[in-house]
């Protein structure tokens, strides 16, 4: 295939889309039959994943690989910050982490030349092997007091060539403000890196924003490459927390009801996609003592701070619903941190996670879980409970735990190690996030309840929203403008 120029994607702001439309193109380049790759120069994102080198990034180009059909790799998102607390991030340079700094320590201090080396390298790499490699930046493309050490935006932009695209969201309003504005406050060199805006989430009839249309590119001197109707029927994992907020909150009558706990530093609610789309069950968010009591099965997802958030469950009354709701026979389960929030004790001497160096656990488990500066990063195969399925997921933490009763292990591992702990039937804890995308954890999940004995094939489905949101990116977008840019 010609050799493409690579295509970038940036924002008037966060959460205006820029991760799907970046997934959307680059199962389109695929499609097409060229050989795309993702790259994010730098992530911010409590939702990680394993690369099969045991090395960590961030999930949403974990997403954007499997639309290109690739493998992850670092080099597709050499930087990942990882928040700790509201002022701290663990960095993970090259998919390890390399230390904890606060926001003016990483974005004030004078490291961010080191750093943009590091991911221009990654991305040369990358260049080397794939065609087209399609960019995404982050947040806005015009803090102007970060812009001298943004290093994944137009920097970004201008150093790689890229053929670069403003996303701007029509659903907040402000639009022809955001995108003049955006474009405006860049220097020269910058603005003659945008080649064209597309408009995201416009609800109703599209041809009603002709005029705007006309509007936006005599204002800005760039064409409108599209306008993306907002989507509803087209679902792709979400890493920005900000889609929380867009996630029920509250219980349901009438069906099964699966409460995920919400904690500050809730990390990797990625783990819990597949039930938001079983139509046996209705999932939700909630940090409401009172909505934990309504549900039939509790989970207690991963963390980025796991004693901070177990005090934090303690503080609002969470703790002793989730206690209540196993005593009374309810299905309560946890992954990674809320794995060890049901253990005994999490004990945490180096002061990794902060000042507390001791917390009691909620008791559910007979485990004990100690925090250690060695950051477990793997994909893994097991075997789960009892059952003859090989199951496939991914564990990232910094912690040990150990169990009272060894045989009392949850999964088999095909390298020989044991994960987890299972109590009865109706309780159990993991270290291995993505184990509910396996189908069997599912059916033994639902197991006891009345429903209807269905194989929900979650990668089938992901398959499927990936080719739907390619079809509708095409249907909205001018690709013929798209690949002359790209091949100019």
């Amino acid at each position: 295939m010609k050799k493409l120029k690579s295509i970038m994607f940036v924002g008037t702001g966060s959460d205006v889309g820029k991760s799907m439309v970046n997934t959307g193109f680059c199962r389109i380049f695929k499609q097409d039959g060229y050989t795309p790759a993702p790259f994010k120069a730098q992530n911010m994102s409590l939702n990680s994943f394993a690369t099969p080198e045991g090395f960590e990034i961030g999930r949403a180009q974990a997403v954007q690989a499997e639309a290109c059909k690739l493998p992850c790799h670092t080099d597709m998102n050499p930087i990942l910050l990882k928040p700790t607390n509201d002022k701290s991030s663990q960095v993970v340079l090259n998919g390890k982490p390399v230390g904890t700094q606060t926001a003016q320590e990483y974005f004030m201090g004078n490291n961010k030349a080191a750093l943009f080396t590091e991911a221009i390298n990654a991305f040369n790499r990358l260049e080397k092997q794939y065609n087209p490699i399609v960019l995404e930046g982050a947040g806005s493309i015009s803090e102007l007091n970060l812009k001298s050490r943004d290093i994944t935006n137009m920097r970004m932009a201008v150093e790689t060539d890229a053929v670069t695209y403003l996303v701007s969201d029509i659903d907040r309003g402000g639009v022809f403000a955001s995108v003049f504005g955006s474009i405006y406050l860049l220097d020269e060199v910058e603005r003659k890196q945008i080649k064209g805006i597309l408009i995201n989430k416009f609800r109703g009839d599209i041809k009603l924003f002709k005029e705007g249309r006309t509007i936006l590119e005599e204002l800005t001197g760039v064409p409108v490459i599209g306008i993306l109707p907002y989507f509803r029927d087209i679902h792709i994992e979400e890493e920005d927390s900000v889609s929380l907020e867009q996630k029920f909150k509250e219980s349901q009558s009438n069906t099964i009801n699966i409460a995920v706990v919400r904690l500050p530093r809730m990390a990797n609610f990625t783990d819990f996609s597949v039930l938001e789309h079983d139509p046996r069950v209705h999932l939700y968010y909630t940090d409401r003592p009172s909505e934990i009591e309504k549900a039939d099965i509790v989970i207690i997802p991963g963390s980025k701070n796991t004693i901070s958030d177990l005090a934090h469950l303690r503080k609002i009354g969470i703790a002793s619903s989730i206690v209540r709701a196993q005593k009374e026979g309810k299905k309560v389960i946890g992954i990674c941190g809320g794995y060890q929030m049901m253990g005994e004790s999490i004990s945490d001497p180096n002061g990794i996670e902060g000042d507390l160096p001791l917390i009691s656990g909620l008791a559910l488990l007979p485990i004990n879980t100690v925090i250690e500066d060695n950051k477990v990063t793997e994909q893994c195969q097991f075997k789960f409970k009892d059952y003859s399925d090989t199951c496939t997921g991914y564990e990232i933490h910094m912690g040990q735990t150990t169990l009272k009763h060894p045989e009392n292990n949850l999964n088999k591992l095909n390298n020989g190690k044991e994960d987890g702990y299972s109590l009865n039937e109706n309780c159990w804890g993991s270290y291995i996030h993505g184990i509910l995308d396996n189908s069997i954890v599912i059916q033994d999940l639902l197991k006891g309840f009345d429903t209807e004995d269905i194989n929900f094939d979650y990668n089938q489905f992901k398959e499927e929203q990936y080719n739907k949101l390619a079809d509708a990116i095409r249907e909205n977008v001018n690709m013929d403008l798209v690949y002359q840019h790209l091949s100019e």
